[in-house]
């Protein structure tokens, strides 16, 4: 006997299917991105591990807890930040290139360990563009010229006349060698055509302590570290360092605009995770960053800080590393700086 219409005909199992697929559309619809992304990524009771390759107190160290404690609010897990300090942020960098890319361990990447490292040291015990999948760009810092009152400089144009009338009796401090901060006075000095001495400290503190006990006459500083000397009067400030002025100090001109065409220099940060960590956790990473950075209280902290918060698609900070990479190679070249 021929039966028609079953239900196990081929025309009623296509419909039957049809129908699921739709009804499991819309169902996914109703779910937003954030829990679809961000479910499989975190889990409670597990921590996420941000790796600082600075000691506690610094400019990275201060942003890194800022964008921890605001993605542990929305995630609803610990973020935790593990300073792992030594050879201007290779230590850290190394650690992370090495760890699990699961999402649950990360890295502050920097100017220094993605972008002047590189070029600065001989070799390397990670790769900046291969070992690691780009989150975002978290946000960017100028550095300030800041001077020893006691110099008698107010302008850019001052210290360049001082320094060419009294060649290589200036000196400039730095938290180290190879570091931000130096490569600046470095550019300054290539630029401006002058001579002054370089002395590296260990760490920006004690490179700031040195230029407010006028053993060093000038700092090229993070503006974190060096606005409240400047707004208490105890650094004069001629100038910031970025192509733009800054929004913490508005009236400062920049290096650039005060007498040196062709200068800019910024410090950054963002973050970074392990090579082949799965597309969708970096996506929830990146979500969840910026989220953070779009919300007054913390962009409020970041801005008291003198950093510029930014929030970028992980594309668009892979192509600005590379971007980074090219331009610090050159000025490491040109100071003819090494560190084995």
């Amino acid at each position: 006997m021929t039966r028609t219409g079953s239900t196990h005909s081929p025309n009623r199992r296509r419909a039957s299917r049809a129908a699921t697929a739709t009804f499991a559309v819309s169902v996914l619809a109703l779910v937003p991105m954030h829990g679809a992304l961000a479910q499989p990524a975190f889990q409670p009771g597990k921590a996420v591990r941000l790796l600082v390759g600075f000691p506690p107190g610094g400019s990275t160290d201060l942003l890194a807890r800022n964008l921890a404690n605001k993605m542990a609010e929305q995630l609803g897990v610990q973020v935790i930040v593990d300073n792992r300090a030594g050879a201007a942020g290779n230590v850290a960098a190394e650690l992370a290139a090495r760890a699990n890319p699961d999402g649950y361990t990360l890295l502050m990447a920097t100017v220094s360990s993605h972008a002047i490292n590189p070029a600065l040291y001989r070799s390397l015990p990670y790769d900046p563009v291969r070992d690691y999948a780009p989150v975002s760009l978290v946000a960017s810092y100028p550095l300030i010229l800041a001077v020893n009152p006691g110099l008698g400089v107010k302008t850019v144009s001052d210290l360049i006349a001082l320094a060419k009338q009294k060649p290589g009796a200036l000196n400039f401090s730095s938290s180290g060698n190879g570091s931000p901060g130096h490569l600046a006075g470095e550019l300054f000095k290539m630029l401006a055509k002058v001579e002054m001495a370089h002395i590296p400290y260990k760490g920006g503190s004690p490179a700031m302590a040195a230029v407010l006990a006028n053993e060093s006459q000038l700092i090229f500083a993070t503006l974190p570290g060096a606005i409240g000397f400047i707004k208490s009067g105890k650094l004069v400030g001629p100038a910031v360092t970025t192509a733009k002025r800054s929004a913490a100090l508005p009236d400062v001109p920049t290096v650039a605009e005060a007498g040196l065409p062709g200068f800019a220099v910024s410090s950054w940060a963002g973050l970074v995770a392990p090579a082949n960590t799965p597309r969708p956790v970096l996506g929830a990473l990146r979500e969840e960053v910026v989220k953070a950075l779009a919300s007054a209280d913390l962009r409020d902290r970041l801005a008291r800080d003198g950093a510029d918060p930014v929030g970028s698609t992980p594309e668009s900070f892979a192509a600005f590393i590379k971007s980074e990479l090219a331009q610090w190679r050159k000025v490491v070249q040109q100071a003819k700086a090494q560190i084995d």
